[in-house]
């Protein structure tokens, strides 16, 4: 096998140019083989096999700095660094990462997993690299979809001013995780429609030169003025005109016109843009064919692509869709807005019932927000489902733009907590700590599928700001006969009895169930109260269970910093009243990819550990009483 000769960085330039053609076969089925086992991002990996390979023979690491965005399409990168063995644990806990990390290889410059940011940082690159007076190059790869977010133009704009090279390579395969949307998608469409332009240029220059006395003035005139043959019909003027040189469209599954694009990019002396178009899921049909669905994929059968996956109970996010659609057939003014993710927040089928109230804002979350409050001014009743770790990047509009005014808005915040394989950059960890800090928004949690329901029914009739946060996966189907009424800021008591009462917020349930099982079978006497609301926080709970429970216990997936236990221990402690608090989350830190239960053993948040904390804290209070 041809893949067998690369073990490390640069070993593909020793390859020649059969071998070559060889060797992306070869890394299509490997990927594929591999992924079929243990998931990951399929499409957008194999769509950019040639172009990786181009870029690693054109520029040398890991002294020459390659940047990915997002990073989802980085294994192909990987394989050619060396980390062919990485990928049988790929995204297990300890395992390999599915995104670039920069202490997992020299060769990953900048670690990534959001959208819209290798531009940003491929310009502190250059910026650092003139000011050590050093020569290497610097490489952002940036696919179309990224495009829709804001900050890649604000990157844009900067780096137009630059006096040296700085190599964007734009990869167009007209998709982000959902079809791409918007005025950028629009103008790349027309781009890939404009290959012919080198030939119609040409062809209109000869047809000129031929007129006789006046032909070659006409010419001369039309490519002195911004309105002449290049503004009408080059591909990339928007480039062009902030001071970017474009270059391409070139075909991304050619290695030989890749290569040569490339080192022309080098030899340009500012910013230039080196459009690439390539095909998502290339070289493997059910992901040609469905490239949403292969973008993040579990274990699949190779010979169909079906899933190896057992049928799947509604999870919170179908729950969420649902409801939501069965809301929205009942009022007019509910609206929905999703960044870029329709299929993965559930908003498909809204879309489909919907399609005039429905938007897709592309990879904007700052904008759906501010969007969202302009529709609640309006008189609509906007909901905008984020994921939790893209929602952090919103947090400004949603101080400014919705809880400032007390808008109406509905935040749906999908994968709360921890989500496993995709690691550091997408846990939703924060999300009750920053949300909680803003006035006038409300934060609440729902125990179960049913309280889920009942939940967004509250939310899309609520009349101020109010975030309905859920973690990804099966809906929890316990404690179905606890389903009292919510009411705005009240709790839930499950069960009350003295001693020890534990608090937990939303998903935690199967846990703090769990626990109280555990504690009520050694002999310990264990109240348990579902928090609902984690703000406003339900202060007439706290101080009635005070009365009787020496320890109060929390449990949140989210980080302590912050989050609902401290609340609960800055209160007892303001107000004075006379019990031990301990709270039990996620430590101040970045937690890596690995399985949800994995992960939380690792933290933990298994029964077993909290259990034992549980009793070894009650013990400590008991005998310092004593």
């Amino acid at each position: 096998m041809i893949l067998e000769k690369i073990q490390k960085e640069n070993d593909i330039k020793e390859l020649n140019p059969e071998e070559l053609e060889i060797l992306s076969k070869e890394i299509r089925e490997f990927l594929v083989e591999k992924i079929s086992k243990t998931g990951g991002h399929l499409a957008s990996n194999l769509g950019v096999v040639e172009l990786t390979m181009a870029l690693h023979l054109v520029f040398s690491l890991p002294e020459d700095k390659l940047i990915w965005d997002v990073g989802h399409q980085a294994y192909t990168h990987k394989l050619l660094t060396g980390r062919q063995a990485g990928f049988d644990d790929l995204r297990k806990y300890g395992g390999m990462s599915g995104f670039p990390k920069r202490k997992e290889s020299d060769c990953d410059a900048f670690d990534t997993g959001h959208s819209s940011t290798s531009i940003s940082a491929g310009m502190g690159y250059v910026a650092a690299r003139d000011i050590l007076g050093e020569s290497h190059s610097v490489v952002s790869v940036i696919g179309d979809g990224a495009m829709t977010g804001g900050m890649a133009y604000e990157a844009l704009n900067n780096a137009a001013r630059l006096k040296s090279n700085f190599i964007i390579v734009l990869n167009d395969n007209n998709m982000s995780i959902s079809e791409n949307v918007g005025g950028m998608s629009q103008y790349l469409n027309g781009l890939r429609t404009a290959q012919a332009y080198t030939g119609l240029k040409r062809g209109v220059e000869d047809t000129l030169l031929k007129i006789p006395v006046q032909g070659e003035k006409i010419l001369h005139q039309m490519k002195k003025t911004k309105s002449g043959i290049k503004q009408l019909v080059v591909p990339g003027m928007f480039f062009e005109d902030m001071g970017i040189t474009y270059l391409g469209p070139v075909d991304g599954h050619d290695v030989r016109k890749l290569c040569k694009i490339l080192n022309e990019a080098k030899r340009v002396n500012h910013a230039v843009l080196v459009h690439v178009l390539t095909k998502k899921g290339k070289g493997y049909k059910p992901a040609e064919e469905n490239p949403s669905r292969f973008h993040g994929t579990g274990p699949f059968k190779v010979e169909t692509g079906e899933s190896k996956g057992t049928a799947q109970k509604d999870s919170y996010t179908d729950v969420f869709s649902k409801v939501l659609c069965d809301a929205a057939r009942q009022d007019n003014k509910i609206t929905a807005i999703t960044a870029a993710m329709a299929d993965g927040t559930g908003l498909s089928r809204f879309q489909k019932y919907f399609p005039e109230r429905f938007f897709d804002v592309g990879i904007a979350e700052e904008h759906a927000l501010t969007f969202a409050a302009g529709l609640a001014a309006g008189g609509m009743k906007p909901v905008v489902a984020l994921y939790s770790s893209f929602l952090q990047r919103a947090y400004d509009q949603a101080i400014h733009d919705i809880c400032l005014q007390k808008l109406p808005v509905v935040l749906a915040v999908d994968r709360g907590g921890l989500v496993g394989s995709d690691g550091e950059t997408h846990q939703g960890l924060f999300d009750l700590s920053f949300l909680s800090t803003i006035p006038n928004m409300t934060v609440m949690s729902p125990k179960n599928r049913w309280e889920m329901a009942d939940m967004v029914r509250f939310a899309v009739d609520f009349e101020y700001p109010i975030a309905l946060r859920y973690p990804r996966g099966d809906a929890y189907e316990g404690l179905k006969e606890f389903r009292t009424p919510i009411a705005y800021g009240k709790s839930e008591v499950l069960y009350e009895e003295e001693d020890i009462v534990i608090f937990f917020a939303g998903h935690m349930a199967a846990l703090a169930e769990e626990v109280r099982t555990e504690l009520k079978d050694i002999g310990y006497s264990c109240s348990l109260v579902n928090a609902r609301f984690i703000k406003p926080l339900d202060t007439e709970i706290l101080e009635k269970m005070v009365r009787d429970h020496t320890l109060f216990v929390t449990i949140e997936e989210n980080v302590l910093t912050g989050g609902y236990g401290e609340q609960v221990l800055t209160y007892m402690s303001r107000a004075y009243l006379d019990a031990h608090v301990l709270n039990i989350g996620i430590p101040d830190d970045y937690i890596e990819h690995g399985s949800v239960d994995v992960l939380r053993c690792e933290v933990g948040l298994d029964c077993k550990t909290v259990t034992k904390r549980i009793i070894t804290e009650y013990i400590t209070i008991r005998n310092r009483k004593a």
